[in-house]
């Protein structure tokens, strides 16, 4: 369900489907583990779905929120443009603003080079 990498300085978390609600919980958990184990490397966060559910874009909605006050820069790289326009809309916007990519390359060639 989860798998994660650094690529050119920037941690990638892939979600390998969607977690369903019960999950969410233990997924959010693991990813809040990897962005403190890892800080202050910059994240991308790829829902790695055609149509990510909606646990799978909570999970990193709430990843975001988490980032901010850590100072860790995130991003969500997903094909779907049904979740990227909800995660546009949803970001917290108390904290650095969510991009959304539709391409994982763009994600991390972007997020490093703001990250810089």
């Amino acid at each position: 369900m989860l798998s994660y990498g650094v690529e050119q300085g920037v941690l990638v978390i892939t979600v390998d489907g969607d977690p369903g609600r019960d999950d969410r919980p233990i997924l959010a958990q693991a990813i809040s583990d990897l962005v403190r184990a890892h800080r202050p490397t910059p994240v991308v966060i790829v829902l790695d779905e055609p149509a990510p559910g909606d646990a799978a874009v909570g999970v990193a909605l709430r990843a975001h929120r988490l980032c901010g006050p850590l100072g860790v820069l995130v991003s969500v790289a997903t094909h779907s443009a049904a979740a990227r326009r909800i995660l546009e809309a949803e970001a917290d916007t108390d904290c650095t603003r969510l991009v959304v990519h539709a391409r994982v390359d763009t994600a991390i060639a972007a997020t490093f080079a703001a990250a810089m």
